[in-house]
């Protein structure tokens, strides 16, 4: 996965030069009601290779075989850039550790269910905005370097910005 390509599509425009006290300000001022969704700075693992049990076929359900993956995670104006403190960032020591994790108990069997429960492990986990997760199978046939999926996810802005605001003084007010 190329990463330059992944930011060239991601539907992103480049981020314009700012003052820190700007960056400060609106590290991560997104509303749903934008209309524009903000600049993301772009964190990404290539290469990444572990193990995992997934497949269709009944030979592939017994023993882990080998996945290869590739992430590229959208936050908007990483604060880290300013602050220089892994809080304020994907720490992606964490994302890899988090995915060995899942390899080892995901459950599924097709690598696009696999992918799917990546990338929601990546927002919901690490705060990502958007992810694109290329998830492959090296030599499943001996004619074919490797098969793989590439799937991209946004946070639901939106529905997040209504929940926060639904659940906002309810109660207050008698009825």
């Amino acid at each position: 996965m190329d990463r330059f390509d992944a930011i060239r599509h991601s539907g992103f425009s480049a981020v314009p030069p700012v003052s820190d006290a700007a960056v400060q300000h609106a590290a991560f001022s997104f509303s749903a009601t934008d209309a524009r969704p903000a600049p993301l700075d772009m964190v990404y693992i290539e290469g990444f290779t572990g193990q995992t049990v997934i497949g269709i076929d009944k030979s592939e359900l017994h023993a882990p075989q080998p996945v290869h993956m590739s992430l590229t995670i959208g936050v908007p104006s990483i604060r880290a850039c300013v602050t220089d403190r892994i809080d304020d960032t994907i720490d992606y020591a964490a994302v890899r550790v988090a995915l060995h994790g899942l390899l080892k108990s995901h459950g599924v069997q097709l690598l696009e269910a696999l992918a799917e429960k990546v990338a929601q492990l990546v927002i919901a986990d690490f705060g990502a905005h958007w992810v694109r997760v290329s998830l492959a199978k090296p030599a499943k046939f001996d004619d074919v370097e490797s098969v793989g999926v590439l799937i991209e996810r946004r946070r639901e802005e939106a529905y997040t910005a209504h929940a926060t605001w639904a659940s906002l003084g309810e109660g207050l007010i008698p009825d």
